[in-house]
């Protein structure tokens, strides 16, 4: 996200979240709205809402886990402990504190919820009846329908389980044609500097990565209760896009892959993270950490169990303080970190070695221009983009940078290369360091036995594609100045991405023909002017097989 930005992008983040529950709920007079059903969780007892013209039932805020606060604050999660009787119709919002200057008062640490929505026609399923042991009134036998989990980006410092859009359209084409359709799932984890602190002093008492453990919980979730509604938990897509994207690498890749993942099929979209695998500036993003907060609390902060004793108001100020002067172009102070258990090595390098899930199935995508917006526009020399590179790239040695600047993208604007300008080649670079080389890796780690797409819709920004996974029927222009959102074009990529979630495979009746990644690395061309047309994947390239190798680390 562009810092010029963050203003606007928490008020629409404000105005999402009190929309998106106000919207589906019944009046509490009808009949309908008195016969909603009810989930007993054993922890917990969660009422619908429902939606009448999708039909389907919205279970929401479900807590997944004990408030992250107290001593669970900087730690892993636990699963929610003792039993609420009272029934719960999730009305009570809350999302994890957010970067910026501007606060909600939804947020709040205790934030560990999510939604499950779910057609009608599934929940009302035998084999789901008979998992709440309800009388079923049919013989018919059923399994469980599909289950697509959502997981949000946000560069690990902003979004929420519903801040990038609603499912409605997504569960509509799931269900198109006479297909069963998919239960949807969407969770929020902690982030900024309460899910993401890293560094040899912070691990002496906090624990590294506690988003992402928090991401495993709720797929821990999913598993152990998603037949309740319907769902299969054989059966589970994760799909996320730029952090939520690179989230799921973390995933496939945690412990090296010695534990497997909570899911079979995912779907990455413009997977984005900058790489934090040196002590010293993990190290150095603690140290401000505790100098923002001695300065907020006028005394000395030096320990965890000391940041664990200051308030929300207080660290919320500290978080924002550091991203505001931290955080710049492709720079990110907060996000997973290597920490030697959960998160061994760098992705890239833990699917180079084989060192990851590799049962599951993938679909891929990434969008044309994905470095711009991180991409600072006064690197118009060659003496900007070398201070560009040292800023990125804290740990590599001055021999790595010129390598990077004089080999990998050397000064040639002739047009023999992908750019014709200075910022051209630090936009390449940008995209190719932080997302689309990401894309390759995949492909490649899953023997190309993948399907992967290209969006170039104009302008292609990073996340421009969020408004066609998440179309709803609105065609206003999306959020970065592009053209109008295409009907016909999103109604088709909603179905490459359900029937992916539905069966394995994005293609089916009523869409172009998606074909394999394989050797020849074809994507499908996600384009205004000819969906359906495939091209050689623009990152088969060497500069993504050096980047793989983290020299630069």
């Amino acid at each position: 996200m562009r810092k010029a930005s963050t203003f606007l992008a928490i008020l629409t983040f404000i105005a999402r979240e009190g929309l998106s529950n106000a919207t589906t709920l019944p009046s509490t007079g009808t009949a309908e709205a008195r016969a909603l059903p009810t989930v007993d969780l054993g922890y917990a007892i969660h009422k619908a809402t429902i939606n009448v013209t999708g039909a389907y039932f919205n279970f929401s805020n479900i807590r997944f886990a004990d408030p992250p606060i107290g001593d669970l604050r900087f730690a892993a999660p636990i699963a929610p402990s003792g039993r609420n009787t009272t029934v719960n119709d999730g009305q009570q919002v809350a999302v994890c504190p957010q970067g910026g200057v501007v606060h909600s008062p939804l947020e709040n640490e205790d934030c560990l919820f999510l939604d499950v929505i779910v057609p009608k026609s599934i929940y009302h399923q035998p084999m789901a009846m008979a998992a709440r042991g309800e009388e079923i009134m049919s013989t018919v036998n059923s399994t469980g329908a599909p289950v697509l989990v959502w997981i949000y980006g946000g560069g690990f410092s902003m979004g929420s389980k519903t801040y990038w859009g609603a499912p409605p359209g997504l569960i509509a084409q799931s269900r198109a044609s006479g297909s069963e359709g998919v239960v949807y799932v969407a969770f929020n984890y902690r982030l900024g500097l309460f899910g993401f602190l890293s560094g040899p002093t912070y691990q002496q008492e906090g624990t590294p990565n506690a988003g992402l453990y928090d991401q495993r919980l709720a797929l821990d979730w999913i598993q152990k209760n998603i037949a309740l509604f319907g769902g299969d938990a054989s059966r589970v897509t994760v799909m996320g896009e730029s952090a939520g994207g690179a989230s799921i690498m973390h995933q496939i890749t945690a412990y090296g892959g010695q534990r497997g993942t909570a899911f079979q099929q995912a779907i990455f979209q413009s997977p984005a993270f900058s790489p934090l695998t040196s002590d010293t500036q993990k190290e150095n993003f603690f140290q401000a950490v505790l100098a923002s907060a001695s300065a907020i609390s006028a005394s000395p902060i030096t320990t965890v169990s000391q940041l664990r004793d200051l308030s929300t108001a207080e660290l919320q100020a500290v978080n924002s303080i550091v991203l505001e002067t931290i955080t710049g172009p492709g720079i990110y102070p907060f996000g997973p970190a290597v920490d030697g258990e959960l998160v061994p090595a760098l992705p890239g390098i833990l699917l180079l070695e084989g060192k990851f899930d590799k049962s599951i199935k993938v679909m891929v995508g990434h969008n044309e221009d994905e470095g711009r917006i991180f991409t600072s526009p006064t690197i118009t020399t060659d003496v900007a983009l070398a201070s560009f590179l040292r800023s990125q790239l804290p740990a590599a040695q001055p021999s790595v940078l010129a390598y990077i600047q004089d080999v990998l993208y050397p000064p040639i604007f002739n047009g023999s290369l992908p750019y014709t300008t200075e910022f051209g080649r630090a936009d390449l670079i940008t995209s190719e360091f932080l997302v689309t080389c990401n894309t390759r890796f995949l492909n490649l780690a899953y023997n190309n036995q993948t399907f992967a797409y290209f969006y170039t819709i104009p302008a292609g920004l990073h996340a421009e594609d969020l408004a066609y996974t998440f179309f709803n029927g609105d065609t206003s222009t999306n959020d970065e100045g592009g053209p109008p959102v295409n009907a016909t074009i999103a109604v088709q990529f909603q179905k490459f991405l359900t029937n992916f979630a539905m069966t394995g495979n994005p293609n089916g009746r009523g869409v172009r023909h998606f074909p394999i990644y394989g050797p020849t690395a074809r994507v499908l061309d996600i384009d205004i002017e000819d969906l359906g047309r495939s091209e050689m994947d623009s990152v088969v390239n060497n500069r993504c097989s050096w980047w793989q190798q983290a020299f630069y680390a």
